[in-house]
């Protein structure tokens, strides 16, 4: 067996051992609380087989492909020596990878459906889809400018914990303003930026420029940039939601 299909099995257990605790929570509140089987146990069943291979999959992907790619990408910018190339990069990847992630498509359209509900917007299919495209053009904008500032923030070498810090003291100061029906999307977008598609290549930007810039440690300083993706949302769609 060579060594790319026993290295692919072994992603598989993994899937499956990550897998266990949920499946083990889902079958005690079945067979104990509900005290009733799972409906279409089946379809159950196969879906968690596809699961666990689209699992094993996603891995095999990262590894083979994203992660290299994104750490490539930054050395080679870094290499080059243009802060502004460098910082502009940073901002059309952030940017890029946000619009395009299916997590923020799906909660874009979601809120869209329940603000026309709520008669913030009109019932119609066009207002619907330009509040949704608002929604999700404000925090690919807000990904862009995080990571602009997570960037600078290696190259300059600040500690991050004071933009952590001073990031969420803003988010909670702004909170008190914003309107109350965007404070839950808002809190929602800083998690569904950070999905299958920003995470590796963000991280890989973050790990390739540190361990490429002479005094940076990749473990100290590549990481973060994630921290910084997760919270510029917030601020942003808050902001979005005071001037829609």
């Amino acid at each position: 067996m060579s060594k790319a299909i026993r290295g692919f099995f072994k992603l598989l257990g993994d899937a499956v051992r990550d897998l266990v605790p949920i499946v083990l929570v889902i079958a005690f509140f079945q067979a104990v609380v509900l005290q009733q089987p799972p409906p279409n146990l089946g379809g159950v069943v196969v879906g968690l087989g596809c699961v666990v291979l689209g699992l094993a999959l996603f891995v095999q992907g990262l590894e083979m492909g994203l992660f290299p790619l994104g750490e490539a990408m930054a050395q080679a910018m870094a290499r080059k020596g243009s802060l502004i190339g460098l910082l502009g990069f940073a901002f059309l990847l952030g940017f890029g990878t946000t619009v395009a992630e299916p997590a923020l498509i799906a909660i874009a359209a979601e809120a869209s459906e329940i603000a026309a509900k709520a008669g913030v917007i009109q019932s119609t299919a066009e207002d619907m889809d330009s509040y949704a495209f608002g929604l999700r053009l404000t925090v690919a904008l807000s990904v862009g400018a995080a990571l602009v500032l997570g960037v600078f923030r290696i190259l300059v070498g600040w500690p991050i914990q004071y933009f952590i810090i001073g990031g969420y003291i803003l988010v909670v100061s702004i909170t008190a303003f914003a309107p109350p029906e965007i404070v839950g999307i808002a809190y929602d977008s800083g998690g569904v930026t950070t999905s299958t598609i920003t995470v590796p290549l963000v991280t890989a930007l973050g790990i390739g420029l540190a361990s490429t810039i002479k005094g940076r440690n990749p473990m100290l300083d590549g990481f973060g940039l994630i921290a910084f993706a997760s919270l510029m949302p917030m601020i942003f769609v808050m902001i979005f939601g005071m001037l829609h």
